[in-house]
Order: C-alpha cells, then structure tokens, then sequence
C-alpha cells in the first residue's frame, strides 16, 4: 500500500538525480495522482502495449546499436556520460555505462527502462557483472533467451531497499554486437510499478533488431 512517508522520502532522492541529469524531465513531469491511490483499487495486469516508435537508429533519441520499439507514451532520452561524481555513483554499474533513458511517467507509471553499455563480449558475462555490481540483490535467475532474432541473456531478480524496508522485482536483458553489449534494465518504484511496466519491456525485447 502506497502512504505520504514513500513520497517523503523519494522527493530528495529524485530531485537530486534530476539535477545531476540522470532522471530526463523528472521535474518537468508531475507526478501522476495514481501514484497515491491504494494498490488494492489499480489493475493487477497491464494490457499489452502498444508500439509508439522505434529507437535506436540514426536520428532517434538514442543511437544505439541495436534497434527496438518503444511502448505509447513512453519518453526517451540520451544520457550523456561525465566524470562527476554523480555520474560514476548512478551513471556505471560494473561493466556498464548508462547511455539512455525512456521514462515511463507520461504514461502513468513511475520508473524507466534504462540502456546501457558495455564492451565487446559475451552477454551474459557482462550482465552477470551489471548484477553483481547492484548491492543487495537476491533471487537471482539467469536464462539463454531471443531478444528479436538475436540471441540474448535475460536476468531477473529483487532488490532490497533499506530505507522503504521492502525488496522490488528488477529484470534486464543483454545483448551482444560487433560495437559491444547492449544491457536494457526496467527497475520501477516498487514490484507493482514493476509488473505494471512489463508490456513496454516485452515490447523492446521482442522488436530488437541489430543495426
């Protein structure tokens, strides 16, 4: 259940990661009022989503090297890397530097899927080291998948955040290209937030398409 303490303690938190750039228009999206509902009157399953646009290519938000669908509504943003200390506490993670954000506020839900960055290698072995270089994490579980045509490794495991008391449902997928690894992560607020973004994550995995 949602309560005023949650939104206390979290109004630091992202004012801090929307001035250091990291959190792509944080401020300028308010906050939705479903994020004070109780959990018990909102849906349990999201619908399937729905294909807004395609980034990745050329001329999109975030060139990468890979190509993937975006769900309606959902915002991307290129994150660009720098040596402050904010960056290299939020923007790295193992072997990973975060390069892109698609903020799913606009449509109605509170986190993001976040692309990430890694060298030349095998997929799992850099997703195995983007985990391991997440603190607190448990129940985690490693699976060969496709992410389109294109072999991948899909990881799924919780979190335990301290400060709510409570652990959350994160999952990411990783996969190889000749320009390096491709890490796409979808955290959220909390597991419902989580579960609740899921169509958008399914969307990007199932459309990659190598570029």
């Amino acid at each position: 259940m949602r309560h005023p303490l949650r939104v206390r303690i979290l109004a630091p938190a992202l004012a801090a990661l929307t001035a250091a750039g990291l959190l792509g228009g944080c401020a300028a999206d308010p906050v939705p009022p479903r994020v004070a509902e109780d959990s018990a009157a909102r849906p349990t399953a999201a619908p399937k989503a729905a294909a807004r646009a395609s980034l990745g290519a050329p001329g999109t938000a975030c060139p990468l090297p890979v190509s993937f669908d975006l769900a309606a509504r959902w915002k991307p943003k290129a994150v660009q890397a720098t040596d402050d200390e904010v960056f290299a506490a939020l923007g790295k993670q193992g072997p990973a530097t975060m390069v892109c954000e698609i903020d799913a506020k606009p449509a109605g839900n509170i986190g993001y899927l976040r692309v990430w960055s890694a060298g030349k290698g095998e997929a799992r072995t850099a997703l195995e080291g983007f985990v391991k270089a997440e603190e607190n994490t448990s129940k985690v579980v490693y699976k060969e998948t496709k992410a389109g045509a294109l072999p991948a490794t899909e990881v799924t495991y919780t979190v335990h955040n301290e400060i709510m008391e409570e652990s959350k449902e994160e999952r990411a997928f990783a996969v190889s290209t000749p320009k390096g690894v491709v890490i796409v992560h979808l955290g959220g607020l909390d597991t419902q937030e989580h579960r609740e973004m899921l169509p958008a994550y399914e969307l990007a995995r199932s459309s990659v398409a190598s570029l």
